[in-house]
């Protein structure tokens, strides 16, 4: 089990910040056809229900990108992922099938507008991970994007450095088709947030597409 700690600079940036996490064990198989076929219902209903002009308003990639700003980050140049994801559907531009993990981590994080942390549970090195801000000129390989400035952006660090924001994970900890120990870290900024009934949906999401072994679940407020 993890066990997560939080800075000073967001204590003060995101006060009602909690983190609700799965630890579990699961196999990162090819996705169903089940598992796109909500993916591809979810893209269309998030098409039809926002203009592109209010998908930053949406509760959850608001308070996302409060904690942004807050920090000193312009969320315009470095948007949290899920707002990344719902601006793709409204575009039309549709998402890339790749496996169940990364897949069902896309659909919920599309429903519920929060950014979501996925890591190689097995990657990851200690038991604690300390969420702070970036640093100057802090090293983070962004996946798929090389070199990303992570200054002033929230980041999950290990014992070695950092493995996740709420734009991009890191290289090191990606889930891969080997993946078979996931740490998910579901980041809600939006105080008004029922943590419950998040949770529940989550759960029911996980086990219908995921298919786990062995799941874990536990809450960490600030």
């Amino acid at each position: 089990m993890f066990h997560i700690e939080f800075s000073e600079r967001i204590r003060n940036a995101a006060p009602g910040l909690r983190v609700l996490a799965i630890e579990a064990i699961v196999k990162n198989l090819p996705t169903s056809d089940s598992l796109w076929l909500d993916i591809e219902k979810e893209v269309e209903t998030i098409r039809n229900k926002y203009p592109l002009e209010l998908v930053n308003k949406r509760p959850a990639i608001a308070a996302t990108r409060a904690a942004y700003k807050k920090l000193g980050k312009e969320p315009n140049r470095y948007r949290p992922s899920a707002e990344a994801l719902c601006r793709r559907a409204v575009n039309g531009k549709g998402l890339y099938r790749l496996t169940t993990l990364i897949d069902f981590i896309n659909l919920l994080s599309m429903k519920t507008g929060h950014s979501i942390g996925g890591f190689d549970a097995n990657k990851i090195h200690g038991d604690t991970l300390l969420l702070d801000s970036g640093y100057h000129e802090e090293e983070f390989h962004a996946i798929g994007r090389g070199l990303l400035n992570i200054e002033n952006l929230p980041v999950y660090r290990d014992a070695i450095g950092g493995i996740g924001t709420p734009t991009s994970d890191e290289e090191r900890t990606k889930l891969t088709p080997e993946t078979c120990h996931l740490l998910m870290l579901i980041n809600i900024y939006d105080e008004t947030e029922d943590i419950e009934a998040l949770k529940d949906l989550t759960l029911d999401l996980f086990h219908a597409h995921c298919s786990p072994k062995s799941v874990n679940t536990f809450i960490t407020s600030i």
